[in-house]
């Protein structure tokens, strides 16, 4: 019997697996089949090629489903997080973002409109400096600024601005704010600061989160800058 597009399709990807359980002779013959198969029908390779990805795909979704449930409380219920919008809203997103990544700055305004336009989202801001030493200069300063209660407001400073961030530059929008500096200053070396940035970046290691900006929306992870219309779709998909 000839076997069909859709067995040829099967055995191709479960060959890697069955081989281990043929003789020589066997795996010579099924392999004569497959190159006779794809010598008739070469879309049977392209096939099993898209069917091998999509499975990969469904594979590491499921991975990030298990490690965002085993990392739900450091994620969404750290009571130090710095949150934007509706503190009790019933939609919770998590941003991962360095303050100096240009892709942050851009997706800063999409989220300030995506708040606007739904009250019931709460923003939980997770710092993560990976782009340097005045990355973590900058994230020492906001948190820092959190416990005179200005984080937001330095934050939208920062995500404004358009020059590279220094310590002259956050002293001047530090003041421009109204923050004590010297106490900002000397809390920025606080080392319960130092710990709580690698606590996020360790969080962000359990979830193989390699960049930044990076959304946690439900039992999903998106990198990188979006536009407004796919994150509204998103949020509806929590509903």
């Amino acid at each position: 019997m000839v076997p069909t597009r859709r067995a040829l399709l099967g055995l191709s990807l479960a060959l890697p697996a069955a081989a281990q359980g043929l003789t020589e002779a066997q795996r010579a013959e099924v392999l004569a089949l497959l190159r006779r198969a794809l010598a008739e029908d070469p879309s049977i390779l392209r096939d099993a090629l898209a069917a091998m990805d999509s499975a990969d795909q469904a594979a590491a979704a499921e991975t990030q489903r298990r490690a965002i449930r085993a990392q739900a409380d450091a994620l969404l219920r750290d009571a130090a997080d710095p949150v934007r919008g509706n503190a009790a809203g019933a939609i919770t997103i998590v941003e991962f973002f360095d303050a100096r990544c240009g892709y942050c700055r851009a997706m800063h305004q999409t989220l300030e409109e995506m708040l606007r336009r739904n009250r019931d989202v709460r923003l939980v801001l997770k710092d993560m400096p990976i782009l340097g030493p005045n990355s973590v200069l900058a994230s020492r300063a906001l948190l820092a600024a959190q416990r005179q209660g200005k984080y937001l407001q330095l934050h939208d400073a920062l995500m404004r601005l358009r020059e590279e961030v220094s310590e002259a530059v956050l002293r001047r929008e530090a003041e421009r704010l109204g923050l004590e500096w010297p106490r900002l200053r000397r809390e920025m070396d606080d080392p319960a600061i130092a710990r709580r940035l690698e606590a996020n970046l360790g969080l962000a290691r359990a979830l193989d989160i390699q960049g930044t900006p990076a959304l946690v929306i439900g039992d999903s992870i998106i990198p990188g800058a979006m536009e407004l219309a796919q994150l509204e779709a998103a949020i509806a998909a929590m509903r």
